[in-house]
């Protein structure tokens, strides 16, 4: 191959290559071969099919698949051969490919800065850590019991309440004119738990069974349907049904409902996913103190294109969380050359902290393993009921969507390598100061 190198500028490469056509005729032939022996055409023996029948019949797919062959291979090269490190996966754009042709593709990426990695064992970092009290573990199981809670049909007739469990049918017109999603029939609704429109619950109370009537209401200016956002709508309204809600008892009916042997096995359980949550907000406390340490250690230039890229999908996510009526309360008062300035920044930090991660696992050879891979891909399936096959047949097939869920999981091997060498000390906390309003080590949009 012919390699001309059309680009230095600080960490970036760029380069044109040229792969001359008789190497890409013989790759292209060599694999026409190798379909030929196996391949069924009419009125052809396999192994016996002419090459111009097999160029006519596989020639372009086969041709596709040498190009993406030959341009990995000769980037591979190229890179071994000149020693550089690409810094995220190369651009690549073939700029000519016609049969009989070179090929001939553009490409271009940043180099991995030099990172030297600081002592570890410097570091110091503090972690958080909440003993579970039986007062959590009462107000969880109680919270839990609320949740179960049943209704029955109401003794004596009487209008409903707030409080009440009504069965309800309605339909929902603007001006005059019914709306998608507008309509219901049969649909069970607790006056009082605001969880519908502001004022829609509140005009039920007081009506009875068999009654029908107008709800008239208006829908939030932020209301997630903006076809809906900040108009007036008036619901026809019928109740079938008043129920009055159950008490449901933390007790040993409780335990069984939810699958517990017994009353003090919930408590277990429940105590111990108290503990998990704990120690999820810990360890993330721990991860973003730490995250501050190297950010602050590690002064190195981030290659400009990774940046670049990094800050386009954190813009494109702000565009369209706009488009939903969606905005940080940070954000607020801000023109967009400021928060395209704090969002650079912020793409800035996660770059340099990702390469750097990267680098302290290239040096200290930790990987991800098949089985770690495979326990995320089930995890995974396990969200999908009824689909767990498709769900694994689709990362099979699909390296990139493999490849994100290795990075996290390679990610936190490396933060733990790191935090094994540190200095860390346990600090016994309330569940107030571990879950309230701290200073974050990155600011929460990031």
């Amino acid at each position: 191959m012919q390699v001309t190198e059309t680009n230095v500028e600080g960490l970036r490469r760029q380069f044109k290559v040229t792969i001359p056509a008789n190497d890409v005729e013989k790759r292209v032939e060599t694999e026409l071969q190798e379909i030929g022996r196996s391949a069924r055409l009419p009125g052809f023996r396999p192994g016996k099919i002419p090459m111009q029948v097999l160029k006519q019949r596989f020639g372009q797919s086969v041709r596709g698949r040498v190009a993406e062959t030959a341009v990995n291979d000769s980037t591979h090269q190229l890179l071994n051969e000149r020693g550089l490190r690409a810094a995220g996966q190369p651009h690549i754009e073939i700029t000519s490919f016609n049969e009989g042709g070179d090929l001939e593709y553009d490409l271009a990426f940043d180099l991995m800065p030099e990172i030297k990695p600081i002592e570890f064992g410097a570091i110091q970092l503090e972690r958080q850590a909440v003993e579970v009290s039986e007062k959590e573990v009462d107000e969880a199981l109680e919270r839990l019991a609320q949740a179960q809670k049943r209704s029955s049909p109401i003794a004596e007739p009487r209008p409903a309440k707030l409080g009440d469990v009504v069965v309800v049918d309605f339909e929902g017109r603007i001006d005059g004119v019914a709306f998608p999603g507008g309509k219901a029939e049969g649909h069970y609704l607790e006056l009082g738990s605001k969880s519908t429109i502001p004022g829609f619950e509140d005009q039920i109370a007081g009506h009875s069974v068999g009654e029908d009537f107008d709800v008239e209401v208006t829908f939030p200016a932020d209301y997630p349907k903006a076809e809906l956002a900040g108009k007036a709508a008036k619901f026809a309204t019928t109740i079938k049904e008043i129920r009055e809600p159950q008490t449901v008892a933390v007790d040993e009916q409780l335990a069984k409902d939810m699958g517990a042997e017994s009353l003090e096995k919930l408590r277990e359980l429940m105590k111990g996913r108290i503990e998990r949550d704990y120690n999820s907000l810990s360890r993330g406390k721990l991860k973003r103190a730490l995250l501050d340490w190297l950010a602050q250690k590690h002064d190195f230039t981030a290659p400009a294109g990774l940046v670049d890229g990094e800050f386009d999908a954190i813009w494109q996510q702000i565009e369209a969380d706009r488009q939903q009526g969606r905005k940080d309360p940070d954000d607020e008062g801000k023109s967009d050359e400021q928060l395209k300035k704090e969002y650079r920044e912020i793409a800035e930090r996660r770059v340099k902290l990702g390469l750097l991660l990267s680098e302290v696992g290239r040096l200290n050879n930790i990987e991800v393993g098949n089985d770690e891979i495979s326990r995320q891909v089930a995890m995974e399936a396990q969200r999908y009921p009824g689909r767990e096959k498709e769900v694994v047949e689709y990362y099979r097939r699909t390296p990139a969507a493999l490849a994100q869920l290795r990075a996290p999981l390679y990610e936190e091997k490396v933060v733990d390598y790191i935090l094994e060498q540190a200095q860390v000390t346990e600090r016994k906390v309330t569940a107030e100061e571990l879950t309230g309003a701290t200073e974050a080590a990155e600011p929460a949009k990031s």
